[in-house]
Parts: structure tokens; C-alpha cells; sequence
């Protein structure tokens, strides 16, 4: 479904409490009827796996998608991440990995993601409780195998709030960074997401970790048309559901 990444490390904001947490969504990507023949081989179902956990050292983080068309696996995408931060350090030393690879519709037309590696420090805040937060990181960004256009930089920050006595979460993510081959010399990429926790009902059991909701897909100069183009905006809402481990 996704050209690149659909989801990145919301729960990196707690970096500084022992835990560990594992979710798995289903999006449903409606952006078909919205764009039509734009975007025909984008996929329409995307499960992703997403593991955080934190330590006195600091947290790791890692996600796996998996896009789905035509009853196949039609591509893969991952991001790996490491924070080292100590209670006396006021910024975490943030390393970071991904890459991945997608077969689309057509014969041949497969296609591998460029790896990246990213290295720089993130400043990381968050509520009393947890219940929100959010990271702001500033790094330099290598594009392996990708001639003189290899060295970049990106601003990525990440949110979370979960409000109204938990039934509701806003989380998501914002990506800007440098690429002199798109109009303008930027790439914005953002996947804010909204949750409805059903957990949090009256009569529904703690245990029952599911989430319904969305995500938007926000992107400029990142979104590849049939012609092989990626310089216009597009918003790709998606339906989704979510389960907490």
C-alpha cells in the first residue's frame, strides 16, 4: 500500500520508564477511489507488526509492513531504531535503519527501497502519566547506493496524547528531509492516526486491546504516479484496527 513506511516509532516518547509494548494493525487504503488510475498499483491492505521497548540505557524500536494485493505478499518495508539516554543526558544519541522491497502489479516492475542510515539526537518529552508526548529529531541521513545524491538530512517529530479517560489516542509522526532530485529540494512526509480504544468502554473487559480508527497518509514530492512522477500532494486516509500485546 505504501511507497515507504506507513508508521514510525510513536511509542519511541518513552524512553525514560523500564516497559515494553507490541501492537499489530490492519489498514484498509482508500486512496483508490479518491485518486483513481494515479495511483492503480498502490496495495490496499497493509498489516504492520510494531515492537518498542525501553531500557535504563534507553529504547529500542523496530516495525514491519507487509502490503498485500491480488491475494500476495506485493512488498515489505521496515525501520529499526536505537536510543542510547540516561537520566542525566538531556538529549538521546538516536541511530536508525530502513529499507525494503515491493513487486507491483505488472510483470517486472518490482523495485527495491534504498537502504537508509540515520544518525543524530533526538530530545524526547513526556507527561507524568505517559498518556502523551512527544520526540523532535534532527539527523544526518545516508542513501546507500544512490550516486551523488547519497547525503541528506531529515526532521522527524513524533506524537502521542491519549485523552478523553483513555477511549481516544492522537499519534503519528511528521518526516522532512532533503532531496535535490524532487521540486522545491524537499520530501514532506506525515501519518497522523486517530484510535478509538475499546478497552476503555464501560462493560468491555481491559483486556480486550483493540482500536478502530485511521490514518491519513500526508505527503509531498514523496507519492509515485503510474508515470513514474512524485512531485504533487496527496491526503490517503486508510480504515484500520489495531491490537495492543
Amino acid at each position: 500500500m505504501k511507497k515507504k513506511f506507513i508508521y514510525v516509532g510513536v511509542l519511541c516518547l518513552w524512553a525514560t520508564k523500564s516497559l515494553a509494548q507490541l501492537n499489530v494493525q490492519l489498514h484498509y487504503d482508500l486512496g483508490h477511489g479518491m485518486y483513481g488510475n494515479e495511483i492503480s498499483s498502490r496495495q490496499h491492505l497493509t498489516a504492520t507488526v510494531e515492537n518498542f521497548s525501553a531500557d535504563k540505557w534507553g529504547s529500542t524500536y523496530f516495525f514491519m509492513d507487509a502490503d498485500f494485493g491480488d491475494n500476495v505478499l506485493r512488498g515489505a518495508y521496515g525501520e529499526f531504531s536505537r536510543e542510547i539516554q540516561t537520566k542525566k543526558m538531556p538529549v538521546a544519541f538516536h541511530v536508525e535503519y530502513n529499507g525494503g522491497l515491493s513487486y507491483g502489479t505488472g510483470k517486472g516492475d518490482g523495485y527495491a527501497f534504498g537502504d537508509a542510515y540515520l544518525t543524530g539526537v533526538a530530545y524526547n518529552w513526556n507527561s507524568k502519566d505517559f498518556a502523551k508526548g512527544f520526540s523532535v529529531q534532527a539527523m544526518y541521513k545516508y542513501l546507500a547506493k544512490n550516486g551523488p545524491y547519497c547525503h541528506s538530512w531529515q526532521l522527524t517529530s513524533v506524537w502521542r496524547n491519549r485523552f478523553a479517560g483513555g477511549l481516544c489516542t492522537f499519534s503519528g509522526f511528521v518526516d522532512l528531509w532533503y532531496n535535490n532530485t524532487v521540486n522545491g529540494n524537499l520530501i514532506l512526509m506525515s501519518e497522523p492516526q486517530f484510535w478509538f480504544n475499546l478497552a476503555a468502554l464501560r462493560r468491555v473487559s481491559d483486556d480486550f486491546k483493540l482500536s478502530i480508527g485511521t490514518e491519513v497518509e500526508i505527503s509531498n514530492n514523496f507519492v509515485y504516479t503510474e508515470t513514474g512522477q512524485n512531485n504533487r500532494f496527496y491526503a490517503i486516509p486508510t480504515i484500520a484496527c489495531k491490537w495492543e500485546f
